[in-house]
């Protein structure tokens, strides 16, 4: 083995692998929404937050509405080293608070615009400096903004159908640690250190049916969106090992958000009681490959392929209007991961999960309400194991559980 080939192949691998090898989907657009596991998500229409799903279903309010919204997430996402217990930590993703804001303004009967501020995709990991296994995984993260300006038309008292373009901006940051090894090296050595941005476009389009009064079904569809991140890249390691020694270099990535397609549906079964249903897929058979560039090189600096499975979300829940002033729900959700067992990672060990939710609506006398929803997220516990490119091998048990307790104002003009 070229200790000096290997280190420096080392240091670029990394920048492209870990931040983007893991299912980073965020469902969590609205506390309405999250009170009943997202079920029905594009058809319901109680708030301005049904345009983050289906544009189409603006068509439902014949006044302008505005709605915000705050969802903190508390995961707790453990590892235990099979053989290893240095390898063990009971938390290794930080809490975090995901806001949005919506309106949606009817110009006409049949004619209703809308504008919203939210995110679809996200990751947050954090390690100690000296994790042994400091090479897969240290502190990860990318935020994404999205700015959604829609339009919807009504075309009779059954169709309508909603376009939507869509600013994306992602951001992320990448810091990995060489950890454990017989070279010398101290295990908080920064072997990679990249900040990277971007700004793309997409577009959603969506359609709402409605059989009638009591019943209706959505198809809504996003665009996958194409990001080159580029920004600052660096390692400390030594320049006798391969290394830059601090030396900064410009660098970029390129991913892919993938496309989402999701089938909704609402029936009013009684005038109580109403029930929802949803499933969603999301094709991130996108992430088929990765290629990582460095200033000056012609061809990648890396290339892996990464063979994600596309995955279905399945939701259903009910909703009961107790009296004229309060709403409550209740929904269940099995959410399917894409990542193979061969492909899992520390940085987001994802699983299969099911979402146990419940919420409720109080509505003043006056045009405003308030949501309030609460989920538990249950993750399957995986063992596996990963590799390092020095070629150590990295046993794992992890587990990963989550808290959502979400917020919401919403405003009728």
């Amino acid at each position: 083995m070229n200790l000096k080939k290997t280190v420096l192949a080392l240091t670029l691998n990394l920048l492209a692998f870990e931040a983007y090898s893991a299912a980073f989907a965020l469902n969590e657009h609205s506390a309405s929404g999250l009170g009943r596991a997202f079920a029905g998500e594009g058809a319901v229409s109680d708030n301005a937050a049904v345009m983050a799903r289906n544009p189409g279903a603006m068509t439902m309010f014949s006044q302008a509405e505005f709605s915000v919204v705050g969802t903190a997430i508390g995961p707790d996402i453990s590892l235990e080293g099979s053989s290893n217990n240095e390898l063990d930590e009971d938390s290794i993703a930080p809490d975090a608070l995901i806001p949005a804001l919506y309106y949606i303004q009817p110009l006409n009967k049949n004619l209703v615009v809308g504008l919203g501020a939210f995110s679809n995709f996200g990751l947050a990991t954090e390690l100690p400096d000296d994790y042994p296994a400091g090479q897969l995984a240290g502190e990860t993260s990318l935020t994404t903004i999205n700015i959604n300006a829609s339009g919807a038309y009504r075309f009779n008292r059954h169709f309508s159908l909603g376009l939507g373009v869509n600013l994306v901006y992602a951001d992320a940051t990448l810091i990995r640690h060489f950890g454990a090894n017989p070279y010398g090296i101290a295990q908080e050595t920064e072997a990679a250190n990249m900040t990277g941005d971007d700004i793309a476009y997409g577009y959603n389009v969506g359609v709402l049916y409605e059989i009638n009064d009591n019943h209706r079904i959505s198809l809504a569809y996003r665009s996958q969106v194409d990001l080159i991140l580029t920004g600052d890249y660096s390692n400390d390691l030594p320049l006798s090992f391969g290394g830059l020694a601090g030396e900064t270099l410009a660098g970029e990535l390129e991913i892919t958000l993938p496309d989402i397609a999701e089938l909704s549906g609402f029936h009013q079964l009684s005038d109580n009681l109403a029930l929802h249903y949803s499933v969603q897929w999301t094709g991130w058979s996108s992430f088929e490959r990765l290629e990582a560039y460095a200033e000056g090189v012609e061809s990648p600096v890396f290339e892996k392929d990464e063979y994600f499975e596309n995955s279905v979300r399945s939701a259903v829940g009910i909703s009961y209007n107790l009296e004229d002033v309060l709403t409550l729900r209740a929904g269940l959700a099995y959410d399917e991961t894409p990542i193979e067992q061969a492909y899992r990672s520390i940085s987001i060990p994802d699983s299969n999960r099911i979402w146990y939710s419940t919420g409720m609506t109080y509505h003043f006398k006056n045009a405003s309400s308030f949501d309030l929803g609460m989920s538990f997220i249950k993750g399957e516990e995986v063992e596996f194991t990963e590799t390092d490119d020095l070629g150590q091998a990295w046993q794992f048990t992890s587990n990963g559980d989550a808290t959502l307790v979400s917020a919401q104002y919403n405003y009728r003009f």
